[in-house]
């Protein structure tokens, strides 16, 4: 069975994966001559940058998420489908997905990264992951929920393990996770449970490395480490998590953390299906792609964002920063290749332009690396606020996310500590 798409004379590219890369691509191909296709498993575009806000209930997870419909309203040449591919027929130039096959004449994988947990099946089913906004808001649940359990608890070990929280991985979202929870602990829950002593609630950070933000410069790193630090935030260096039991974690230098909550932000893997030659996949897990980002060894498949591993460039010799600007840079440069193709233009090669990284660390603090200059504290908070409101989709969202990071600028408080759980209908009696 075929997924019923509008047949047309126009060339079909479909592009799986609707996050910076894919729709960029779309995007850009709108008003091509192109019949262009996207899928994705959800209906909306997620603003990952942000998830721990939603995670530390700093933002409603609508604030982050953008209609892939509502963004192409007009575009009579770009079709929307919700489902999951499972499978690529190189040979037969289709996919299969539960919905049925979808044919193709250009086939773009912009699948993102899942989480990577390096083989461990324990820490896998145990520790939280955050690639999704319903990830997000599942460990919002959690953390909630475990401090309102906590009120009832006499035990002091048991209640310690309820309120401390482990963070793995010392990159951004862990730096930046850290720092939030830090400031939700001093000025957010003495206010909700003011029963809690909150002083006694510890935030672990544990990085595998000898310093955090790797890839960033050694300024931003000693200066993330010392804004944790003065938050109270106890960073741990050079040592890395090897089980987690639900209620204990372990070490590799043998030392263990009673903590019931492991937020794991250390790797990632490119999510990518059945289907693709072994030769293709490199390194992480990711499709490995030549200048112009075509897969190795596969015609008219092409592999953008954090599922891409470029071959060639001397200066990222082990890929490109799996970050939001190279995703829409290469989502950018293949619209263009298209585009060219079809003018009977010579395809020049993708170049990546870095714009500079950047992590913030709670209320005032961030740093940042631009080329040429470094800055950090509260000029680099307002240059990261600035970049995020302008890079998020819907004059809404940037409103509302606005309006929240203002009132809790001011207030120093949010009131989005909702626990919103997805209700589950009881199974049908079964009749006789």
């Amino acid at each position: 069975m075929k997924i019923n798409i509008a047949e047309s004379n126009l060339e079909r590219i479909v592009i799986v994966g609707g996050g910076f890369a894919g729709l960029m691509l779309a995007k850009k191909l709108a008003k091509a001559n192109y019949q262009v296709v996207l899928i994705d498993k959800n209906n909306y575009h997620q603003f990952q940058p942000l998830f721990y806000q939603v995670a530390m209930a700093g933002l409603e997870p609508s604030s982050i998420a953008f209609p892939l419909r509502k963004f192409f309203q007009g575009n009579a040449n770009v079709f929307i489908r919700v489902t999951e591919v499972t499978a690529i027929e190189y040979d037969k130039k289709r996919l299969q997905t539960p919905l049925g096959i979808v044919n193709y004449d250009h086939l773009v994988i912009a699948t993102g990264a899942d989480t990577n947990f390096f083989g461990n099946a324990t820490l896998a089913a145990k520790a939280l992951p955050m690639k999704s906004v319903s990830e997000a808001l599942y460990l919002r649940n959690r953390i909630l929920d475990d401090y309102e359990k906590t009120l009832s608890i006499t035990d002091p070990e048991e209640r310690q393990g309820y309120i401390d929280i482990v963070i793995v991985g010392g990159g951004p979202t862990g730096v930046e996770i850290a720092g939030s929870l830090a400031e939700m602990r001093k000025y957010i829950l003495p206010k909700d449970y003011p029963e809690m002593d909150c002083s006694e609630i510890e935030i672990f950070l544990i990085q595998s490395g000898d310093q955090l933000l790797k890839g960033m410069s050694d300024e931003a790193a000693k200066k993330a480490l010392q804004f944790l630090q003065k938050l109270d935030v106890k960073v741990i260096l050079n040592n890395r998590v090897t089980s987690f039991d639900g209620e204990l974690v372990t070490m590799k230098d043998g030392t263990t953390i009673r903590s019931r909550k492991v937020i794991w932000a250390a790797g990632i893997l490119g999510a990518i299906f059945e289907g693709f030659p072994a030769a293709a996949i490199g390194p992480g897990n990711r499709l490995v792609v030549n200048k112009h980002c075509q897969v190795l060894g596969m015609e008219n498949v092409y592999a953008l964002g954090d599922v891409a591993l470029m071959e060639g460039d001397a200066k990222f010799p082990e890929g490109h920063p799996q970050v939001a600007q190279v995703a829409m840079q290469m989502g950018e440069y293949l619209a263009g290749s298209f585009k060219r193709k079809q003018q009977g233009k010579p395809i020049v090669p993708f170049v990546y332009r870095d714009l500079g990284s950047m992590a913030t660390i709670g209320r005032n603090k961030a740093v940042v690396d631009f080329p040429g200059f470094k800055i950090q504290g509260f000029f680099a908070w307002l240059v990261w606020l600035f970049v995020h409101l302008y890079q998020l989709l819907g004059v809404r969202n940037k409103v509302m996310v606005f309006i929240n990071w203002v009132w809790n600028y001011v207030t120093y408080d949010q009131s989005l500590r909702l626990m919103i759980r997805p209700h589950v209908p009881p199974k049908e009696v079964e009749k006789f």
